[in-house]
């Protein structure tokens, strides 16, 4: 409708002539559910946060909890120490997952922190599911990944989490689980009840795989062991301050004990089983029993004993028999790597060097989500994340054979499709699937189907909100057409669909007698339909061969 001009003068309007435009929305924004240093108390909320970085995240939620190792010190000089893990590395892996998913190719993520490391009630189901449940609330992230629910949780309780997160993703229609075969057993996977619903919305991989980072770890929870090399003193008084007083010196571990009988002829001694016995006392000085000892050491072994006096030994050594007493020995300093740093350098060289070759193993599913996010970047979300390399990663847990893989593609019974994850000479590990859960159905079998359709939905989903409370006329329906089709036009020329002309990759149809009745109109719906040809995967590549026969 024209202004309404009063006064005289020059007026510029602006007409809009181009329609609106699908602006694509994120393909691969993860959201990590898991346990962190800093994160809420048991009783609190989860608290959900975007990370660009690594940095991002210590910065936010700290580092990994610290593993606790023994170096045993080698028993001959020079060797090499051994190293021994002390706490269970199971659980509380969200830190590792995150490295491993930006080491292979990952950008912003959601990290949503369901509980610290200091908390006494122990990781639960429970904290997991209101994690899950919190990301209902936010609408960027496109994949749900629950590598410390798959460290830290239970069989039974993993996969009821995992139906919760496949729910959300059928739910909201704007997102996929990547999910972990739980401890690597097949059989427990396709069993399990609480996977049996909406597959098509997530996709499962194995085995899970040995990476390329070491634990992190304090040098002052790493407790050095001598092993019995290192020998320790001790003394037991007898006879009072002029009596005598007998040592001990002897590995940490010995327990030495001293007896005194009182009757006898003469002063004698005895060492057996780690016990010093001195006889024959009656009527002696502490000054005999040390004459006496001076005598016994110079023809017999002493195992360890010592006597001596006790300021002038004239005390008598007793009056009555004293029972086997043990000569208390102090225990040994206790050493750890970080008190060894400066006193024993080889030593603490040597342990820090095996500390290092000692690597985390992992789920494999936060590396898919690195994958997908390196795929998409690159090539594109049509493009099937699979015959990828896994980095960071030194090889998967367990070989697979092609005749094992076989089993894991197709399942007739449930259909649930497992991606293998296999390495290869020459190639190193590579992601070798790429179906959903839903490997039986034609329409979502495959991983990049499925998501290249969830983008479509949600980029024109909110590209076409701008049409609300507009006309439901002709001239709306021709912007929404227009913009839907140029926007399904560009991914043709990008290859995402498939068909050599647009008119076989698409179609797009609105208007009254086409997608509407009289009735939608009146009702305010505006309906719109959109087919679409998505490319598929060449997941089987066959070369046929024969024998030309020789015709001259």
């Amino acid at each position: 409708m024209a202004a309404l001009y009063k006064t005289p003068g020059v007026y510029i309007e602006e007409i809009s002539t181009l329609p609106p435009s699908v602006a694509e929305v994120a393909t691969a924004v993860p959201a990590f559910v898991g346990y962190t240093a800093t994160g809420p108390a048991d009783s609190a909320d989860p608290l959900v946060v975007r990370i660009e970085t690594m940095l991002d995240f210590t910065s936010t939620f700290g580092g990994a909890r610290p593993v606790a190792f023994k170096v045993t010190a080698p028993a001959v000089a020079g060797g090499d120490p051994t190293v021994t893990m002390t706490s269970s590395p199971t659980g509380f892996s969200l830190y590792y997952a995150i490295s491993h998913y930006f080491k292979n190719g990952g950008g912003p993520c959601y990290v949503v922190s369901v509980g610290n490391y200091q908390d006494k009630a122990a990781p639960n189901k429970a904290r997991f599911s209101a994690g899950v449940a919190a990301l209902e609330k936010e609408d960027e992230p496109t994949l749900i990944v629950l590598t410390d629910a798959a460290a830290t949780l239970g069989t039974t309780d993993y996969y009821a989490l995992c139906g919760e997160a496949l729910m959300q993703c059928r739910k909201l229609g704007d997102r996929f689980a990547i999910l972990d075969v739980h401890q690597g057993d097949v059989t427990k996977f396709r069993n399990d009840s609480n996977l049996s619903a909406n597959l098509m919305y997530g996709a499962a991989y194995h085995p899970y795989l040995q990476t390329s980072m070491s634990w992190e770890y304090a040098d002052a929870d790493i407790t050095v062991a001598r092993g019995a090399t290192a020998d320790v003193s001790g003394t037991l008084p007898l006879g009072g301050s002029n009596g005598i007083v007998v040592s001990f010196t002897g590995a940490s571990g010995s327990t030495p004990l001293v007896a005194v009988t009182f009757a006898g002829s003469m002063i004698a001694f005895a060492i057996a089983g780690g016990t010093l016995t001195i006889s024959g006392v009656k009527g002696s000085t502490a000054n005999d029993v040390v004459a006496a000892w001076a005598t016994f050491m110079a023809g017999a072994a002493t195992a360890g004993f010592d006597i001596a006096k006790a300021g002038d030994g004239t005390a008598a050594i007793a009056a009555a028999d004293v029972a086997e007493t043990p000569v208390p020995l102090p225990a040994p300093a206790t050493e750890t790597l970080a008190t060894v740093k400066s006193s024993d350098t080889s030593l603490y060289n040597k342990a820090a060097a095996l500390l290092g070759n000692l690597y985390v193993t992992l789920p494999p599913s936060a590396a898919i989500a690195g994958i997908y996010a390196r795929v998409d970047r690159e090539q594109g979300v049509w493009k099937a994340p699979g015959n990828v390399g896994v980095l960071a990663t030194i090889a998967p847990v367990a070989k697979i054979t092609n005749d094992q893989q076989d089993n894991l593609n197709v399942d007739p019974t449930a259909g649930k499709s497992i991606n293998a994850i296999r390495a290869f000479t020459g190639k190193g590990t590579l992601v070798w699937g790429a179906r959903t859960l839903a490997g039986n159905d034609n329409e979502w079998r495959y991983v990049s189907v499925r998501r290249l359709f969830i983008t479509i939905e949600e980029s024109t989903r909110k590209a076409t909100a701008f049409a609300v409370f507009e006309p439901n006329d002709s001239t709306t329906w021709l912007k929404v057409k227009a913009m839907i089709e140029s926007y399904l036009y560009g991914l043709w020329e990008r290859g995402a669909l498939a068909g050599s002309k647009p008119e076989s990759a698409y179609f797009v149809h609105v208007g009254l007698g086409k997608t509407m009745t009289p009735d939608d109109v009146l009702n305010g719906r505006m309906i719109v339909e959109i087919g679409v040809a998505a490319v598929r995967p060449a997941e089987f590549i066959v070369l046929r061969f024969s024998h030309k026969l020789q015709t001259e």
